[in-house]
């Protein structure tokens, strides 16, 4: 029969310091592990089944010989109901990881989503915005309360300070939580519903974005004013000049006229081919060039370390101001974005062309769905021919004939003859 440990006192066992094993008493196999450094630990030695174990019990001296022995006794108890408490235990730290893996925050969650989904977006400048809305209003809110605790209240906490006087953002502000709660209920780091979902339930507590949205025009030139403002603009030097006429006689967004390089235009065919991850559309746009914007470009600098069309002076793209500056220095009031408005406007009151064409000029897909699905093409043939009617209205920068007009001259018929400024 094994003999029986010396029941040690608290005091006893604070002097044990030589390196060993030593037991304490109290509980058979409870020892106190001293090594070389000095280092104190519990350790039961026990039988589990048909196994001799070690099982640790914490070191000393944060856990005491009273709480030790306990540990100790419990653990026998437990073997002795068939219990194995190592497995037990390594079981326990398995699940609280598993759990803990699983605890993102709603700020992790957006982080996570951004770098999953991030490189399929257009640009990085909306990668950008996406971050930066949440960080404005989302994460102030949620941004640290675990996603899977999201809930409705913290949602509309985000939304309802915006949801009339920012209705834009805040309603792609209500559409970036949705996305982000969708990806962690697949990710297993939430479950239930989308606190964020529109119909079917915020619909119910928040007005209609149709119903608050302000719609903002961009100031736009009248249409009788568009030859006097082109005479007096041609007046002007400067590389945002010439991109801001270029934008006005290709119906360009800015941003667009900003970032055209050399690559993307073809003189001989009269074409600039605008990519996909330029477009805000993100599909590839074929522009008709005009004789006045083929003459245009023909005056501007083909420097190849550059290669962009309308470089700043110091070298890359204009900035998205430079325009607007040279439209406030002739004092219009209107915007470079409004003159796609003028062309819009002059499309459907001076001329027979089909609203759908002047659509496609402006690179807008349609609003009929079915009608989108049976569109064939881009139309580029019939486009030229209204952009050169486009540019005859805003005052040829020559009396030649324009080249996109003599392309199409087998269709004079269909267009309208319009007089300079009427």
């Amino acid at each position: 029969m094994a003999r029986k440990a010396k029941d040690l006192t608290a005091l006893e066992v604070n002097r044990l310091t030589a390196p060993g094993h030593h037991a304490v008493g109290g509980v058979s196999g409870l020892y106190l592990y001293v090594n070389d450094s000095g280092a104190r630990a519990w350790v039961l030695r026990t039988m589990v089944g048909n196994k001799r174990r070690h099982m640790g019990l914490g070191g000393f001296p944060d856990v005491t010989l009273a709480q030790a022995r306990e540990k100790a006794r419990k653990a026998k108890d437990e073997i002795a109901q068939g219990i194995d408490p190592i497995v037990q235990r390594k079981a326990a730290t398995s699940q609280l990881q598993a759990q803990q893996a699983t605890e993102k925050t709603f700020r992790q969650a957006s982080e996570g989503y951004i770098a999953a989904h991030g490189d399929t977006w257009r640009n990085p400048k909306h990668r950008a915005q996406w971050a930066a809305t949440l960080e404005t209003y989302a994460f102030p809110v949620m941004g640290n309360l675990l996603v899977k605790d999201v809930a409705q209240e913290h949602v509309l906490s985000a939304l309802e300070p915006i949801w009339k006087t920012k209705n834009e953002t805040a309603s792609r502000l209500r559409g970036r939580i949705e996305s982000v709660l969708d990806w962690a209920t697949v990710r297993k780091y939430r479950s239930g519903e989308n606190s964020a979902r529109w119909k079917g339930h915020l619909d119910m507590l928040l007005p209609a974005p149709s119903k608050v949205k302000k719609v903002e025009h961009h100031r736009a030139l009248p249409i009788d004013s568009m030859n006097a403002f082109m005479v007096d603009l041609r007046k002007r030097e400067g590389t945002a000049a010439r991109a801001l006429e270029f934008t006005i006689l290709t119906a360009s967004r800015s941003g667009e006229v900003r970032g055209a390089s050399w690559e993307e235009v073809d003189l001989k065919a009269g074409v600039w081919t605008v990519p996909s991850e330029r477009m805000k559309s993100g599909k590839e746009h074929r522009v008709p060039l005009t004789e006045s914007a083929i003459q245009i470009l023909r005056t501007r600098p083909h420097q190849d370390e550059i290669g962009l069309v309308f470089p700043a002076l110091r070298g890359g793209q204009l900035s998205d101001m430079a325009m607007t500056a040279v439209m406030r220095r002739m004092e219009v009031d209107a915007v470079p974005h409004g003159f796609r408005s003028t062309f819009r406007d002059w499309a459907r009151e001076r001329t027979n062309y089909p609203r759908d064409l002047a659509e496609q000029a402006l690179a807008h897909a349609l609003d009929n769905k079915v009608e989108a699905a049976y569109r064939r093409g881009d139309a580029l043939e019939k486009r030229r021919e209204m952009m050169a009617t486009w540019a005859d209205f805003c005052g040829n920068r020559t009396e030649n004939t324009s080249h996109a007009a003599s392309i199409a001259a087998g269709n004079q018929s269909n267009r309208l003859l319009l007089a300079k400024g009427s």
